[in-house]
């Protein structure tokens, strides 16, 4: 059964190739493969189960298709010193060709030459803002090394990849060392995380966006979804106030009123002021947290209508809600004689007043006064419509 491995060449680059020995070779170790007519050098980069994730994952993986190219064999001594060779015929190579790019007067940057292990091929990499038509110069390459010419256009990102240095923060690129993918990065990313829009403070070697600002991306998009969007009017104890900022590193959210007043409430007490007038309007949506409150009648029996006294309804009309406690208090009103009876032997019997059974009867009572003091609000508040009808 073909091993599945990852090989690492001259620049970063990386491919895959199935290995026919029974165990697959240690890592970095040199290994001969096949190549673009002929044979390279490279060293083991992943085996086993990683080279199978990075091979479903990576941009230059074969996803679960078997790969094309096989790895040959291990790499001898001399072949190891041979490949050593090359790293001053690379530069050599370059630095003839540049020669050769200012003869023909063409707008490119040659930034790296790369020779075959087997001397059958040369390629060169360049970076230019338009594309070039080097035909004239891959004849004259030709001439020169006697090989093979491919040229290659790359963009700053792979270029920073293929020649390696130290970014700001003292280590090496990540785009050289480790990071397996050059993944878009845009302006947005930098917005989402409030980091400054100054392009000499985001930006790598390369010029363009540090690959580093995705890193952390995604925490601050799942962070940020438990905040409410800054500029968001939200209904709170002292009426409506505008979110100013948000602060996810110490879960803070600074609001402020409509006479500008600001204050600074964690993102818990929010969501319970927040939650305390919802529950209060839910009953009528035009409740506010100045309006007095009102509990049907089902409500009522829950809770201790000794604290919310229903006082007032509003002008409009009554929601659906109210509407059917009404009318379930009506309904009830025929049972009122048999409660104030179970009143009398609940305090003399058993089911006295400190029994559970007693309390359930008091809550029952207490919801059948709330229904009646609906109803005559109900009442008050037709009289006064028809009388103003009237005038």
């Amino acid at each position: 059964m073909a091993h599945l491995i990852e090989v690492a060449f001259r620049g970063n680059r990386k491919e895959f190739f199935s290995w026919d020995g029974e165990t697959p070779p240690p890592l970095k170790v040199g290994v001969i493969v096949e190549a673009d007519r002929g044979e390279d050098f490279g060293r083991v980069h992943s085996t086993g189960e990683l080279a199978a994730v990075r091979c479903n994952g990576c941009a230059h993986g074969c996803g679960s298709e078997p790969p094309a190219r096989k790895a040959l064999r291990l790499a001898t001594p001399a072949e190891v010193l041979s490949d050593r060779a090359l790293d001053e015929e690379n530069e050599r190579a370059r630095r003839q060709a540049m020669e050769r790019v200012k003869a023909h007067d063409l707008v490119m940057k040659l930034t790296d030459a790369e020779w075959q292990w087997d001397r059958r091929k040369l390629t060169f990499f360049f970076t230019a803002e338009k594309r070039v038509d080097f035909r004239t110069l891959v004849r004259d390459l030709a001439a020169l090394f006697k090989t093979r010419i491919e040229l290659k256009q790359i963009g700053v990102r792979d270029e920073a990849k293929r020649l390696g240095g130290v970014g700001r923060c003292g280590r090496e690129y990540c785009s050289s060392s480790w990071l397996p993918d050059l993944r878009p990065v845009n302006l947005g990313v930098a917005k989402d995380q409030r980091l400054s829009l100054n392009p000499q403070q985001i930006s790598g070697a390369c010029g363009r966006l540090m690959c580093c600002l995705r890193y952390e991306h995604e925490f601050y998009v799942q962070s940020r979804r438990k905040f409410p969007k800054e500029g968001k009017i939200l209904a709170t104890s002292r009426g409506e106030e505008k979110v100013l900022s948000c602060d996810i590193f110490n879960e803070r959210v600074t609001l402020r009123t409509a006479d500008g007043d600001t204050r600074v409430l964690g993102l818990l007490e929010l969501r319970e002021e927040v939650e305390r007038h919802d529950a209060v309007a839910m009953l009528d949506p035009g409740v506010t947290a100045e309006m007095p409150i009102m509990l049907d009648a089902s409500q009522a029996s829950m809770l201790d209508t000794a604290e919310y006294e229903v006082v007032a309804l509003r002008d409009a009309n009554l929601p659906p809600r109210v509407e059917a406690a009404i009318a379930v208090t009506e309904a009830e009103e025929d049972t009122d004689a048999d409660a104030d009876a179970d009143e009398n032997t609940d305090s003399d019997g058993d089911g006295g007043s400190g029994s559970v059974e007693g309390v359930t009867k008091r809550k029952r009572r207490r919801g059948r006064r709330g229904g009646r003091r609906l109803r005559a609000a109900e009442e008050r508040r037709k009289a006064e419509t028809d009388g103003e009808e009237a005038v």
